[in-house]
């Protein structure tokens, strides 16, 4: 199947990328959000971005504009009746991307492949949102942020994806650009797996007073290798997103090692959510 027409529902960090990526493989997009508001001020990041890029000599002013021209921002949920491809990237909560997926089954053509942004919740738990008929069409397809920048999805089958939306989001994610590593329908899937556990005891080592903020990331990027520390790369992620992530591990692993730590839950309760408000593990200054 050939996707022509996409429906991203979300326009925040990660929403607005990947309808700029989607718009960049060729690929018309209507970037929705319930608030038009909120739907256009993520095409005007993309704007930026894409003016960025061009000042950098990456991109040409006439490929600015055709990418941006693919792009709609709506507040339409009607809007998906003509996608090929949904993608859902909203908050990570399970109740709200039910609700959402609820909506989408009902507008949606029967030919549209489904996919979730979700870095932690089981797919089967969301399909299950979905009619029936519906689930073999829908798929984990997880970016990274920056979208734009970051080349890898991670693919997601649930219990009932089919092999047809396997093979198309993998052609789809081939088309732009990105290497595709699959996961098993399991809590955090392979990477957050991985990274939450790293930025849990890095966190606990600061509470511990083992070393300083600056250090421990210091020892992540100079002892690891790392190209960022864990806890700047936290604060990078958003400490909000990184405590939901936590919680639902925690919640669906039963094991302490993904526990949030009380530094990480007073932060996002203090509105300290890292390089989306300023401060976090550490402060950062506001354009």
């Amino acid at each position: 199947m050939r996707i022509e027409q996409a429906f991203v529902a979300g326009a925040g960090l990660m929403g607005h990328g990947i309808a700029q990526v989607l718009a960049a493989a060729g690929r018309r997009v209507d970037l929705y959000e319930p608030d038009r508001g909120r739907a256009s001020a993520g095409r005007e990041r993309i704007a930026a971005n894409l003016e960025r890029a061009v000042a950098k000599g990456r991109l040409d002013a006439a490929a600015r504009t055709a990418i941006l021209d693919r792009i709609a921002a709506t507040d339409r949920l009607a809007a998906a009746a003509e996608a090929d491809l949904v993608v859902e990237a909203v908050f990570e909560d399970e109740a709200l991307k039910r609700a959402l997926w609820a909506d989408l089954d009902a507008v949606a053509p029967g030919r549209a492949i489904f996919t979730t942004n979700t870095s932690s919740i089981s797919i089967d738990r969301l399909a299950a949102a979905l009619a029936p008929a519906r689930r073999p069409a829908f798929c984990g397809m997880h970016f990274f942020s920056p979208v734009p920048v970051m080349p890898l999805v991670e693919l997601i089958r649930g219990s009932a994806t089919d092999d047809a939306t396997a093979d198309a989001v993998r052609a789809l994610a081939a088309d732009l650009g990105k290497q595709v590593i699959v996961s098993a329908d399991r809590p955090g899937f392979i990477v957050n797996r991985i990274l939450m556990p790293l930025l849990a005891e890095a966190m606990r080592a600061l509470e511990e007073g083992v070393a300083t903020a600056e250090d421990i990331d210091a020892g992540a990027r100079v002892g690891l290798n790392h190209p960022m520390g864990p806890l700047g790369l936290a604060d990078f992620i958003g400490l909000d997103v990184v405590l939901g992530i936590m919680r639902v591990l925690h919640a669906d692993l039963g094991d302490e090692r993904f526990r949030p730590p009380r530094v990480l839950e007073e932060l996002v309760a203090a509105g300290k959510l890292g390089q989306k408000t300023g401060a976090g593990f550490f402060a950062y200054p506001r354009s």
